[in-house]
Protein backbone atom coordinates (compact mmCIF):
# COMPACT_ATOMS: atom_id res chain seq x y z
CA UNK A 1 0.00 0.00 0.00
CA UNK A 2 1.27 3.27 -0.91
CA UNK A 3 2.27 6.11 2.36
CA UNK A 4 -0.74 7.60 4.36
CA UNK A 5 0.88 10.62 3.96
CA UNK A 6 2.16 11.70 0.41
CA UNK A 7 5.54 13.57 0.00
CA UNK A 8 5.18 17.28 2.17
CA UNK A 9 0.78 16.47 3.11
CA UNK A 10 2.21 15.48 6.93
CA UNK A 11 3.39 19.23 6.94
CA UNK A 12 -0.02 20.62 5.73
CA UNK A 13 -1.63 18.38 8.11
CA UNK A 14 -0.02 19.72 11.45
CA UNK A 15 -1.02 23.35 10.82
CA UNK A 16 -4.68 21.97 10.36
CA UNK A 17 -4.54 20.47 13.85
CA UNK A 18 -2.56 23.26 15.21
CA UNK A 19 -4.85 25.81 13.71
CA UNK A 20 -7.51 23.68 15.69
CA UNK A 21 -6.08 24.22 19.03
CA UNK A 22 -2.33 24.53 20.40
CA UNK A 23 -1.35 20.99 21.11
CA UNK A 24 2.14 19.04 22.55
CA UNK A 25 4.12 16.24 20.25
CA UNK A 26 2.23 13.46 22.07
CA UNK A 27 -1.71 14.66 21.45
CA UNK A 28 -0.73 15.39 17.88
CA UNK A 29 0.83 11.54 17.54
CA UNK A 30 -2.92 10.57 19.33
CA UNK A 31 -4.81 12.24 17.59
CA UNK A 32 -3.38 11.17 13.96
CA UNK A 33 -4.02 7.33 15.91
CA UNK A 34 -7.81 8.43 16.46
CA UNK A 35 -8.59 10.16 12.98
CA UNK A 36 -7.05 6.57 11.47
CA UNK A 37 -8.97 4.72 13.72
CA UNK A 38 -6.05 3.15 15.59
CA UNK A 39 -4.42 1.48 12.22
CA UNK A 40 -1.98 3.90 11.24
CA UNK A 41 -0.50 6.04 14.24
CA UNK A 42 3.49 8.13 13.10
CA UNK A 43 6.22 7.97 15.85
CA UNK A 44 7.45 10.80 17.41
CA UNK A 45 10.54 10.62 14.89
CA UNK A 46 8.34 11.42 12.48
CA UNK A 47 6.22 14.32 13.88
CA UNK A 48 8.87 16.21 16.52
CA UNK A 49 11.53 16.62 12.82
CA UNK A 50 8.46 18.42 11.44
CA UNK A 51 6.96 20.29 13.99
CA UNK A 52 11.12 21.54 14.33
CA UNK A 53 11.13 22.65 10.40
CA UNK A 54 7.52 24.72 10.68
CA UNK A 55 8.93 26.77 13.78
CA UNK A 56 12.29 27.62 11.91
CA UNK A 57 10.01 28.80 9.00
CA UNK A 58 8.14 30.56 11.29
CA UNK A 59 4.75 28.89 10.86
CA UNK A 60 4.45 27.35 14.43
CA UNK A 61 5.45 28.77 17.92
CA UNK A 62 6.09 26.82 20.98
CA UNK A 63 5.59 27.55 25.02
CA UNK A 64 7.04 25.62 27.63
CA UNK A 65 3.92 24.29 30.03
CA UNK A 66 4.95 21.92 32.38
CA UNK A 67 7.96 21.30 31.11
CA UNK A 68 6.31 19.65 27.67
CA UNK A 69 6.56 22.09 24.26
CA UNK A 70 3.28 23.17 23.39
CA UNK A 71 2.94 24.37 19.51
CA UNK A 72 0.99 26.75 18.12
CA UNK A 73 0.09 28.22 14.77
CA UNK A 74 1.58 31.78 13.97
CA UNK A 75 -0.31 34.42 11.18
CA UNK A 76 2.25 32.96 8.68
CA UNK A 77 1.14 29.65 9.31
CA UNK A 78 -2.85 30.31 8.81
CA UNK A 79 -1.89 32.32 5.46
CA UNK A 80 -0.36 29.11 4.59
CA UNK A 81 -2.81 26.73 5.30
CA UNK A 82 -5.74 29.46 3.95
CA UNK A 83 -3.81 29.21 0.92
CA UNK A 84 -4.03 25.54 0.47
CA UNK A 85 -7.75 24.97 1.77
CA UNK A 86 -8.10 22.78 -1.61
CA UNK A 87 -5.33 21.17 -1.03
CA UNK A 88 -6.17 20.18 2.17
CA UNK A 89 -9.54 19.28 1.17
CA UNK A 90 -8.24 16.98 -1.04
CA UNK A 91 -6.22 15.51 1.66
CA UNK A 92 -9.16 14.94 3.82
CA UNK A 93 -10.24 12.41 1.38
CA UNK A 94 -6.77 10.68 0.77
CA UNK A 95 -7.01 9.78 4.44
CA UNK A 96 -10.24 8.49 4.14
CA UNK A 97 -8.97 6.58 1.12
CA UNK A 98 -5.66 5.24 3.43
CA UNK A 99 -8.14 4.62 6.36
CA UNK A 100 -9.95 2.44 3.85
CA UNK A 101 -7.00 0.96 2.68
CA UNK A 102 -5.92 -0.35 5.92
CA UNK A 103 -9.26 -1.49 7.02
CA UNK A 104 -8.92 -3.71 4.10
CA UNK A 105 -5.49 -5.20 4.81
CA UNK A 106 -6.63 -6.02 8.41
CA UNK A 107 -9.43 -7.80 6.86
CA UNK A 108 -7.41 -9.74 4.14
CA UNK A 109 -5.17 -10.82 7.13
CA UNK A 110 -8.21 -12.03 8.98
CA UNK A 111 -8.77 -14.56 5.95
CA UNK A 112 -4.89 -15.32 5.58
CA UNK A 113 -5.13 -16.43 9.42
CA UNK A 114 -8.21 -18.33 9.47
CA UNK A 115 -7.13 -19.88 6.53
CA UNK A 116 -3.57 -20.65 8.27
CA UNK A 117 -5.47 -21.99 11.49
CA UNK A 118 -7.76 -24.66 9.14
CA UNK A 119 -4.53 -26.21 8.01
CA UNK A 120 -2.97 -26.21 11.49
CA UNK A 121 -6.15 -28.09 12.90
CA UNK A 122 -5.80 -30.36 10.03
CA UNK A 123 -2.60 -31.38 10.75
CA UNK A 124 -3.18 -31.46 14.39
CA UNK A 125 -5.99 -33.76 14.00
CA UNK A 126 -3.76 -35.85 11.60
CA UNK A 127 -1.09 -36.04 14.16
CA UNK A 128 -3.59 -37.08 17.06
CA UNK A 129 -5.24 -39.89 15.52
CA UNK A 130 -2.59 -42.36 16.45
CA UNK A 131 -2.94 -41.66 19.72
CA UNK A 132 -4.09 -43.37 22.92
CA UNK A 133 -7.64 -41.38 23.46
CA UNK A 134 -8.03 -40.68 19.48
CA UNK A 135 -11.58 -39.01 20.37
CA UNK A 136 -10.90 -36.73 23.03
CA UNK A 137 -7.96 -35.48 21.52
CA UNK A 138 -10.21 -34.31 18.28
CA UNK A 139 -12.24 -32.97 20.89
CA UNK A 140 -10.09 -30.95 22.27
CA UNK A 141 -8.97 -30.11 18.18
CA UNK A 142 -12.35 -29.02 17.42
CA UNK A 143 -12.76 -26.79 20.39
CA UNK A 144 -9.64 -25.12 19.68
CA UNK A 145 -10.96 -24.55 16.24
CA UNK A 146 -13.83 -23.37 17.26
CA UNK A 147 -12.79 -20.70 19.50
CA UNK A 148 -10.20 -19.36 16.89
CA UNK A 149 -12.59 -19.55 13.84
CA UNK A 150 -14.88 -16.66 16.75
CA UNK A 151 -11.69 -14.42 17.27
CA UNK A 152 -11.32 -14.54 13.45
CA UNK A 153 -14.78 -13.58 12.84
CA UNK A 154 -14.60 -10.90 15.38
CA UNK A 155 -11.73 -9.60 13.78
CA UNK A 156 -13.45 -9.51 10.45
CA UNK A 157 -16.85 -7.63 12.12
CA UNK A 158 -14.58 -5.14 13.91
CA UNK A 159 -12.62 -4.39 10.31
CA UNK A 160 -16.11 -3.88 8.36
CA UNK A 161 -17.12 -1.50 11.19
CA UNK A 162 -13.76 0.81 10.56
CA UNK A 163 -14.37 0.52 6.50
CA UNK A 164 -17.75 1.46 7.42
CA UNK A 165 -16.58 4.34 9.53
CA UNK A 166 -14.12 5.36 6.89
CA UNK A 167 -17.29 5.33 4.22
CA UNK A 168 -18.68 7.83 6.82
CA UNK A 169 -15.87 10.77 6.93
CA UNK A 170 -15.80 10.26 3.86
CA UNK A 171 -18.57 11.69 2.94
CA UNK A 172 -18.32 14.38 5.30
CA UNK A 173 -15.02 15.30 4.08
CA UNK A 174 -17.15 15.74 0.58
CA UNK A 175 -19.75 17.53 2.46
CA UNK A 176 -16.90 19.78 3.52
CA UNK A 177 -15.84 20.37 0.09
CA UNK A 178 -19.43 21.16 -1.09
CA UNK A 179 -19.27 23.78 1.54
CA UNK A 180 -16.06 25.38 0.70
CA UNK A 181 -16.77 25.59 -3.01
CA UNK A 182 -20.36 27.71 -1.95
CA UNK A 183 -17.81 30.35 0.28
CA UNK A 184 -15.06 30.78 -2.64
CA UNK A 185 -18.36 31.89 -4.82
CA UNK A 186 -18.90 34.30 -2.30
CA UNK A 187 -16.04 35.62 -1.62
CA UNK A 188 -15.82 36.03 -5.59
CA UNK A 189 -18.86 37.29 -6.22
CA UNK A 190 -17.94 39.95 -3.39
CA UNK A 191 -14.82 40.84 -5.08
CA UNK A 192 -16.86 41.62 -8.08
CA UNK A 193 -19.32 43.84 -6.22
CA UNK A 194 -16.05 45.92 -4.69
CA UNK A 195 -15.02 46.35 -8.08
CA UNK A 196 -18.67 47.44 -9.34
CA UNK A 197 -19.18 49.71 -6.56
CA UNK A 198 -16.21 51.83 -7.80
CA UNK A 199 -17.34 52.02 -10.89
CA UNK A 200 -14.68 49.49 -12.36
CA UNK A 201 -16.77 46.85 -13.43
CA UNK A 202 -14.83 45.27 -16.51
CA UNK A 203 -11.71 44.41 -14.08
CA UNK A 204 -13.93 43.06 -11.41
CA UNK A 205 -15.34 41.00 -14.04
CA UNK A 206 -12.47 39.83 -15.36
CA UNK A 207 -10.29 39.43 -11.71
CA UNK A 208 -14.14 37.35 -10.46
CA UNK A 209 -13.84 34.83 -13.39
CA UNK A 210 -9.65 34.50 -13.11
CA UNK A 211 -10.53 34.40 -9.15
CA UNK A 212 -13.00 31.68 -9.64
CA UNK A 213 -11.21 29.60 -11.89
CA UNK A 214 -8.16 29.69 -9.75
CA UNK A 215 -9.83 28.55 -6.49
CA UNK A 216 -11.83 25.97 -8.18
CA UNK A 217 -8.36 24.82 -9.81
CA UNK A 218 -6.88 24.89 -6.23
CA UNK A 219 -9.93 22.65 -4.52
CA UNK A 220 -9.73 19.83 -7.58
CA UNK A 221 -6.13 19.09 -6.38
CA UNK A 222 -4.01 22.11 -6.93
CA UNK A 223 -4.50 22.63 -10.75
CA UNK A 224 -6.41 25.42 -12.09
CA UNK A 225 -9.37 23.68 -14.31
CA UNK A 226 -10.36 26.15 -16.64
CA UNK A 227 -7.86 29.30 -15.75
CA UNK A 228 -7.08 31.86 -18.70
CA UNK A 229 -3.74 31.81 -19.72
CA UNK A 230 -3.54 35.57 -19.95
CA UNK A 231 -1.23 36.93 -16.70
CA UNK A 232 -3.22 39.86 -16.04
CA UNK A 233 -6.52 42.06 -17.10
CA UNK A 234 -6.32 43.80 -20.57
CA UNK A 235 -5.50 47.41 -19.67
CA UNK A 236 -8.76 49.08 -21.09
CA UNK A 237 -10.35 47.26 -18.19
CA UNK A 238 -8.55 49.15 -15.63
CA UNK A 239 -8.51 52.72 -16.92
CA UNK A 240 -11.26 54.69 -18.00
CA UNK A 241 -11.10 56.66 -21.63
CA UNK A 242 -14.84 56.58 -22.63
CA UNK A 243 -14.35 60.31 -23.14
CA UNK A 244 -18.25 60.01 -23.26
CA UNK A 245 -20.80 61.00 -21.36
CA UNK A 246 -23.17 58.56 -23.29
CA UNK A 247 -22.70 55.27 -20.42
CA UNK A 248 -24.59 52.97 -23.31
CA UNK A 249 -22.47 53.93 -26.19
CA UNK A 250 -19.37 53.51 -23.65
CA UNK A 251 -20.45 50.15 -22.99
CA UNK A 252 -20.66 49.54 -26.93
CA UNK A 253 -17.22 50.62 -27.24
CA UNK A 254 -15.87 48.18 -24.30
CA UNK A 255 -17.83 45.02 -25.95
CA UNK A 256 -16.24 45.73 -29.17
CA UNK A 257 -13.12 45.99 -27.56
CA UNK A 258 -13.62 42.68 -25.74
CA UNK A 259 -14.42 40.83 -29.12
CA UNK A 260 -11.38 41.95 -30.78
CA UNK A 261 -9.28 40.78 -27.57
CA UNK A 262 -11.05 37.59 -28.14
CA UNK A 263 -10.76 37.19 -31.93
CA UNK A 264 -7.13 38.73 -31.86
CA UNK A 265 -5.95 35.19 -29.53
CA UNK A 266 -8.04 33.39 -31.69
CA UNK A 267 -6.35 34.00 -35.13
CA UNK A 268 -2.68 33.89 -33.18
CA UNK A 269 -2.78 31.09 -31.49
CA UNK A 270 -5.65 29.09 -32.90
CA UNK A 271 -8.78 27.26 -31.38
CA UNK A 272 -8.78 23.50 -30.24
CA UNK A 273 -12.02 21.76 -29.17
CA UNK A 274 -11.09 21.97 -25.29
CA UNK A 275 -10.68 25.65 -25.85
CA UNK A 276 -14.06 25.87 -27.09
CA UNK A 277 -15.62 24.34 -24.50
CA UNK A 278 -13.98 26.35 -21.62
CA UNK A 279 -14.15 29.37 -23.25
CA UNK A 280 -17.83 29.07 -23.85
CA UNK A 281 -18.05 28.69 -20.02
CA UNK A 282 -16.36 31.71 -19.79
CA UNK A 283 -18.59 33.82 -21.93
CA UNK A 284 -21.65 32.26 -20.33
CA UNK A 285 -20.19 33.54 -16.83
CA UNK A 286 -19.39 36.69 -18.23
CA UNK A 287 -22.73 37.52 -20.07
CA UNK A 288 -24.51 36.52 -16.92
CA UNK A 289 -22.70 38.80 -14.27
CA UNK A 290 -22.79 41.85 -16.91
CA UNK A 291 -26.73 41.07 -17.12
CA UNK A 292 -26.96 41.24 -13.31
CA UNK A 293 -25.05 44.23 -12.85
CA UNK A 294 -26.98 46.19 -15.72
CA UNK A 295 -30.43 44.68 -14.44
CA UNK A 296 -29.30 46.60 -10.91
Amino acid sequence: MPPVFAHGRLRLYLLKLLDEAPRHGYEIIRLLEERFQGLYAPSAGTVYPRLAKLEAEGLVSHATEGGRKVYSITDAGRAELDARRGELAELELEIQGSVAALAADIREDVRGAAGELRREMRREMRETAASADPFAAFAAAKEEWKEQARRAKEDSRRARQEAQQARRQARRVQEDARDEVLRIKERVQEQVREHTRRGDWPTGLVEGVNALARELGSLAGGRPAAAPSAPSAPEWGSVDDSGSADPGRDLDRLLDRFRDEIRDAARDHGVTAEQLAECRGYLAEAAGRVGAVLRG
